[in-house]
């Protein structure tokens, strides 16, 4: 059997066979043969190949790496139709993301290729970096930092009209309530902030034995100093906050968004904070991934930028690798995959 490991800068091709030599070797017997490819991301950014989105690298060269075989471990190698039907042979695709957004599931499905993806890998990670962009967004650490380097003592920052607020007494709304959100509320919890929950696939009970009120968006919105993205972008969520539930925020809140450009309507943003009704905005994430040089935000006052790192830890790349090749012991075991993305493939006959 061989097995592609095709990785790029962050879960690298050998972090990738590592561990899925080690998974493999506690069932004993002989160690597949591994072959690699060093996808261009995070050097280069990803984006959509031909069907899909947020890919790196070409359907020609996965094509020519897949030569002969069976499984494919990767983060971001561009599954098409073309690919598929170019590689016969091969019956699990192990991606190590938290969705298989690279990959086309129907050409998978119609070509007998199980699918599988790595939930939470990112989690702890991703709920940290939010966890900081709130505090730098609150307390305006960004901007005194850059005033303090270009040799401006700050000190009217501690005037009472300029002076952020705290955590503690705060009501903080989490838009999603999945992995990374249940983090992010026990830390503001910790903090002493009340915190609600807007997402309507979560367990209500759930919700309220972590000590968090789950509510409607718009009531969330209504009433929250501090909101925090932690959705999926999906179709039903696109644009999820546009322009009239932005407006229900109440003055000077606080909105950080560490999970998906597309979640937010950008267009209203720099109005609403040149007039002070969004007091601070926090972004990881953006609309056109990497941001233009005419951004409409870039001389914006009261907004703090970073190139979509929240999950980056190598801790996150690690648990992606182990998660993935758990997935693949599953599989040369006969078990079931505990994390299949397309339930209604067929391999060799079997569910």
């Amino acid at each position: 059997m061989r097995i592609l490991a095709a990785g790029d800068h962050f879960v690298r091709p050998a972090l990738m066979r590592e561990a899925v030599s080690q998974e493999l070797s506690h069932a004993g017997g002989e160690l597949p043969e591994f072959t690699e490819l060093t996808l261009p991301w995070p050097h280069e950014p990803f984006g959509p190949v031909a069907e899909v989105r947020e890919a790196s690298g070409t359907e020609d060269e996965l094509v020519e790496a897949l030569d002969g075989a069976a499984i494919c471990v990767t983060q971001m190698a561009p599954f098409t139709e073309r690919v598929f039907a170019a590689s016969p042979g091969l019956r699990l695709v192990a991606v190590s993301r938290g969705g298989p957004v690279n990959v086309d599931l129907g050409a998978a499905t119609r070509h007998g290729v199980r699918v599988s993806f790595a939930p939470g890998r990112n989690a702890p990670a991703a709920a940290e970096f939010a966890v900081g962009l709130t505090l730098a967004a609150m307390r305006r650490v960004a901007a005194a930092d850059a005033e303090l380097k270009r040799g401006a003592w700050r000190g009217d920052l501690y005037a009472y009209e300029e002076v952020g607020g705290e955590l503690g007494g705060a009501t903080v709304g989490l838009v999603g309530y999945g992995a990374i959100g249940r983090i992010v509320a026990r830390v503001m919890r910790a903090f002493g902030a009340h915190v609600l929950a807007a997402d309507p696939y979560a367990d209500p009970e759930a919700v309220a034995a972590d000590g968090v009120e789950l509510v409607e968006l718009d009531d969330l919105l209504g009433r929250s100093a501090v909101v925090s993205l932690h959705a999926r972008l999906t179709e039903e969520t696109h644009h999820l906050l546009d322009a009239r539930r932005l407006g229900l925020l109440p003055p000077g809140a606080v909105l950080v968004n560490s999970a998906r450009g597309g979640l937010l309507d950008h267009a209203p943003l720099p109005e609403l904070l040149r007039s002070g009704a969004l007091g601070a905005l926090a972004l990881d994430v953006y609309d056109v991934e990497p941001i233009p040089a005419d951004w409409a935000l870039r001389d914006v006052p009261n907004v703090i930028t970073t190139p979509h790192l929240a999950g980056a830890t190598r801790q996150t790349a690690h648990r992606a690798a182990a998660i993935t090749a758990a997935e693949v012991g599953r599989f040369v075991r006969g078990e079931k995959l505990r994390h299949l993305a397309n339930g209604d493939v067929l391999v060799d006959g079997g569910s």
